[in-house]
């Protein structure tokens, strides 16, 4: 291991994140109906104290960050995702927050991705309202497709979901 002082570089290993308001960014979740639900009496304050962190890449979309909470989201999907995808996303992300102020753990590495009882729940949410706004079971079939799950996995999932796949 070359120690930096002598090479003559020092680093500074302390960098800032850049944490936004959610409400700057997603405007009006506080009357989605399927959050209100979820959070009750403290949806507002939820919405307003929840940060998020954009990061520079075309691989990814959203996540809770679980040591804090807040939400980081790629500045590729936000700017390229269609809006409904965007709008679903961050129900999802939500319903992990949700989980993760009820003291679950969000990252459960014993399952795949499909299979972890904390994405099968964040789901069956997001999925209930992809169909309050009028998604078909193949779009939203379509919208859970994700690089790190092969067709296997998702299909199961599909069935899971009670949805059907065609």
């Amino acid at each position: 291991m070359v120690n930096g002082s002598r090479l003559g570089v020092k680093i500074k290993r302390k960098v800032p994140i850049e944490l936004y308001p959610l409400t700057e960014f997603f405007q009006g979740l506080e009357g989605v109906k399927a959050l209100r639900d979820l959070f009750g009496d403290e949806t507002e304050s939820v919405l307003n104290s929840t940060k998020v962190e954009f990061y520079s890449s075309r691989w990814g979309y959203m996540g809770v960050n679980d040591a804090d909470g807040h939400i980081l989201i790629s500045a590729h999907h936000m700017g390229h995702s269609p809006q409904r995808t965007l709008y679903l996303d961050i129900l999802h992300e939500l319903f992990h927050l949700r989980q993760l102020k009820d003291g679950k753990k969000l990252f459960l590495d014993e399952f795949d991705y499909f299979d972890s009882p904390i994405e099968i729940e964040a789901y069956r949410f997001t999925v209930k309202e992809a169909k309050r706004i009028g998604m078909t079971d193949k779009e939203i079939v379509d919208y859970l497709e994700v690089p790190w799950a092969d067709k296997k996995q998702l299909a199961r999932f599909v069935k899971k979901l009670k949805l059907k796949a065609s």
